[in-house]
């Protein structure tokens, strides 16, 4: 039986060949915004074409001519995402950096069209690129974002997909004086000792410690998610623990409220024999590769709870609060050596090891600020 709604079997008809055939030319052709582009008498490299310009042609632009050994955007953000897959599997990247590449390649595809030849993508095509990215993030985001696709894009040049490298202009990252009027739109990420210690007030078994570690020794978010049983020396009241994200080695001191803290903390545990430190009510990591942070979300209703609650301030600014009040010291190699922050200098690569008493001065600096006395390490 006919079909008796004709506009519905023509959408049915399109849905499975996007051409329509011009009877006096033989040609197939495209009616977009009220004018017909033409993709020739051959239906399969009609629809290979069509395909090719389909982006360009919808957003209003003009596609790029066919050069069948240039490389498109599509096929450069493959290549980087298969590389970058890899590198992620072998543990040299993290599945969160991996996820927020991913996100950027869609991005770029979108705005860009992944037909675009990555050689002849201009300076005015990432200016505007840009402008639209700034309508949607703030300046730091912004220049997370931009810091990602230069990389795709540099990629291309530097493994053989294109034989000129591209150049970015004003696609960079927001300027400095930008950045500064940001930081202080959003407040300061300081934690005061008062609210510290109303967190402390609030907090259970696990955050209690899991806060002291970030006062005590910069620990963040993923330093507590990935805490193995093995880093701790309580009985001498030392932390050994390399920095998951740079895998610098870190040797702290530990206060003696952290260290009957910890304590706490591995008694509430549901299994002794497991590896790590911290487990969330559901037996599982509070580590996570991805945004949605079991530890931040915890965190923020503490401080809700707490009344500390500050827009932007989360768990991580206890690491700000420890380098803020470490450097009051003004041994800055000690606290960055407790923070586990790289070091590019030459010194840096002859240095075999670092006097523990200054590690010891400086927490307990940071510990008299905290508890208003001076109180040795454990």
């Amino acid at each position: 039986m006919a079909d008796s709604n004709p506009a519905k079997a023509k959408k049915e008809r399109a849905s499975r060949f996007p051409l329509t055939l011009h009877k006096p030319t033989g040609q197939y052709r495209k009616r977009i915004r009220g004018r017909d582009y033409y993709f020739g008498t051959d239906p399969d490299k009609a629809l290979a074409e069509w395909l090719r310009v389909k982006d360009d042609r919808l957003a209003g632009r003009e596609p790029k001519p066919f050069d069948g050994d240039s490389c498109d955007l599509l096929t450069l953000c493959n290549h980087f995402l298969t590389n970058a897959k890899a590198k992620r599997d072998g543990g040299e990247m993290t599945g969160r950096t991996f996820d927020d590449y991913t996100a950027s390649c869609e991005r770029m595809l979108s705005a860009l069209g992944k037909t675009a030849v990555v050689e002849t993508i201009t300076l005015s095509d990432l200016v505007a690129f840009r402008r639209k990215l700034s309508k949607t993030m703030n300046p730091t985001t912004l220049g997370n974002e931009v810091g990602r696709c230069r990389v795709i894009l540099r990629f291309a040049f530097e493994n053989g997909l294109i034989d000129r490298p591209l150049r970015f202009g004003d696609f960079k990252r927001p300027a400095k004086r930008v950045m500064r009027r940001e930081k202080a739109a959003n407040g300061s990420k300081l934690f005061e000792a008062a609210e510290i210690h109303k967190l402390l007030d609030t907090a259970d078994v696990q955050l209690q410690a899991m806060i002291l570690l970030g006062i005590n020794c910069g620990f963040g978010n993923s330093d507590c998610g990935q805490l193995p049983e093995a880093a701790l020396n309580l009985a001498d009241g030392w932390i050994d623990y390399p920095r998951p994200k740079t895998g610098i080695s870190r040797h702290c001191p530990l206060w003696a409220e952290t260290v009957e803290a910890l304590k706490a903390a591995l008694t509430a545990r549901k299994s002794s024999n497991d590896d790590l430190v911290f487990r969330t009510k559901y037996g599982k990591s509070w580590h996570t590769d991805t945004k949605a942070s079991p530890l931040s979300a915890e965190f923020r209703k503490l401080c809700k709870d707490a009344g500390v609650y500050q827009e932007a301030r989360g768990f991580y600014a206890l690491r700000h609060t420890f380098q803020t009040i470490g450097d009051e010291t003004g041994d800055y190699l000690a606290v960055k050596q407790v923070m586990g922050h790289i070091d590019g200098s030459i010194s840096a690569t002859y240095r075999e090891r670092f006097p523990d008493a200054q590690l010891v001065a400086i927490v307990n600096h940071v510990h008299g600020w905290l508890y208003g006395e001076k109180r040795e390490c454990a």
